[in-house]
Parts: structure tokens; C-alpha cells; sequence
């Protein structure tokens, strides 16, 4: 029986090659899109297995719609993919309350809204993967994108509790976390306002973020290939680091928590009553 797919942000980057990758592997699509004319090539290409959707998927009104779209034209919906994304580089001073908003609403609310209407249709198959497309900045941050990094924390932790909760219906989730891929993410790039006092700390970090554009080391159509073949499959991980960068860079992100734990464990004790045993939850 062929997948169905819902992806977010299907027009352009890593959802378009998602969407070109489910497609050779026999999958129906679901392509949603600010700009959907945008996809008229594979539409016309697979016009019985493809449907592309109107969508902002940072509106939460719009999820139940999208996912009945799908159930309408497939019957069925078996991998759900968030990955519609985008950025605001500024220190925490020049990044106002709407920016920090509507990336919230963007890489949180809706693909949390999006989950919940696709959820009942999973539930009663009794099977589903949720990709949620998060980042190496969903574990590790540094000057200059603290909102986009609050966001995607934000995704993830609702993620991995997520994850729990739907195991018992054999729903899986897979957060993905990329490094940097050649896709037109960079060149969409939104700036704060520069204030006077960053100016000189930020100079790299804005310079290194504008200028990486066509030189970024990832391949999206591998790493959608790769995407796919796993959310296919019976072994869906967690977790999915993506491109040598994110290895590194989330290997040594680990290994310093770690550290951190190690050092402070025993002043981390001394705040329990005396005598208390360690209390151990459910996880």
C-alpha cells in the first residue's frame, strides 16, 4: 500500500526534496505551500499522486483542513513532516516581541495543531510517523539566534513528550536536526535591527549567516533520501542529527552537559533533604 505524505513548506529546500523523494518512493504527497504554483512541475508529473495545498503552516485554524485533505484525496495519512521554517538573526535586545511570536507560531503551534488533526486518523490505522524538522540549533545555541533556537527547543522538547505519549498507538516521531543545507533557507534570512551595542560582537555571526548561501556542505535531496528510507522503515530514531556538522557540533554539546553533570553532581545532591532517597519517575 503506497504512503501518503503531508509535508510542510513543500514548495522550496529540504520540503520540496522530501516531496521528489516520497514520490520516487512510490508515495502519495500532500504538498503544502504558501505557493503552491510553485510545485506545478511535479503536479504535472504525478498529477494522481500528488496535491498541492494552500497552506501557511503557521496558522493553526488551517491544520484540521490540511489534514482532511489528505483523507480526502489518499485515504489515508501515514508520515507527517513539519518542516516549514525560517529565521530571525539578532542578539536577544534587538529581537522584538512579534518576531519572537511568529517563529513560536511557526515551528510550535502549528506543527502542533498540524499533529493533533492528523493524530486520530494515525490512532485508528495504528501506525504513522510524525517528522518533525527541528535543527542543531534545537540543541545548541550561540549569539545571534536565540529566537530561532527557542523555537526549535521548543519543538523539540514538546516532541519527545509527544513521542511517548502516541508509542502505544505505533505512531512514531522523528525529530530531525540539520546542519547547514543548500537550500534557499539562508537567503531568506531576516535581520533585527542592529542596536549600536552588538554591532562589533555580531559582526561574524551576521556576516558567517549572509554569506553561506550556495556554499552550505548539505545535500538536500540526500539527506530527504535519507529522511524518507527511515520514516519508511521499521527503526525511526528519536533523534537524527543531519550532515557532518550537526555530528560534531551536537557530539561536543553532549559530551560538555555531560561534563557539566559530572562536576556539579555533588552540590546538585546537597540541596535534597537529608536521608532523602532519589525519587525515580517515568521516562
Amino acid at each position: 500500500m503506497a504512503q501518503t505524505w503531508i509535508i510542510t513548506g513543500a514548495s522550496r529546500g529540504l520540503g520540496r526534496s522530501i516531496a521528489v523523494a516520497a514520490l520516487a518512493a512510490g508515495g502519495n504527497v500532500v504538498a503544502a505551500a504558501r505557493r503552491p504554483d510553485r510545485l506545478a512541475d511535479l503536479t504535472a508529473a504525478h498529477p494522481d499522486r500528488l496535491a498541492a495545498v494552500t497552506h501557511d503552516a503557521a496558522d493553526t485554524t488551517a491544520a484540521p483542513a490540511l489534514a482532511q485533505t489528505a483523507l480526502d484525496r489518499f485515504g489515508r495519512i501515514d508520515v507527517l513532516v513539519n518542516n516549514a521554517g525560517r529565521a530571525v538573526v539578532g542578539a536577544v535586545e534587538e529581537v522584538g516581541d512579534r518576531q519572537l511570536r511568529d517563529l513560536m507560531d511557526l515551528h510550535l503551534f502549528g506543527p502542533a495543531a498540524l499533529v493533533r488533526a492528523a493524530l486520530p486518523a494515525m490512532r485508528a490505522q495504528r501506525s504513522g510517523t510524525i517528522v518533525q524538522m527541528s535543527s542543531q540549533g534545537g540543541r545548541m545555541s550561540f549569539p545571534g539566534v536565540a529566537a530561532y533556537s527557542a523555537s526549535k527547543f521548543a519543538l523539540e522538547g514538546w516532541s519527545e513528550s509527544l513521542a511517548g505519549d502516541v508509542a502505544p498507538f505505533g505512531v512514531r516521531v522523528m525529530i530531525v536536526e540539520p546542519s547547514r543545507f543548500r537550500t534557499g533557507f539562508h537567503a531568506a534570512l531576516e535581520f533585527a535591527d542592529g542596536a549600536d551595542a552588538y554591532i562589533d560582537s555580531l559582526a561574524a555571526v551576521r556576516a558567517d549567516m549572509a554569506g553561506v548561501d550556495g556554499r552550505q556542505e548539505g545535500d538536500p535531496d540526500r539527506a530527504a533520501r535519507i529522511i524518507v528510507d527511515l520514516a519508511s522503515g521499521d527503526d525511526v530514531p528519536l533523534r537524527l542529527p543531519l550532515g557532518a556538522e550537526a555530528v560534531t557540533r551536537l557530539y561536543a554539546t553532549y559530551q560538555r552537559d555531560l561534563d557539566n553533570i559530572e562536576r556539579l553532581a555533588n552540590l546538585a545532591r546537597s540541596a535534597d533533604f537529608d536521608g532523602m532517597a532519589p525519587s525515580v519517575r517515568p521516562v
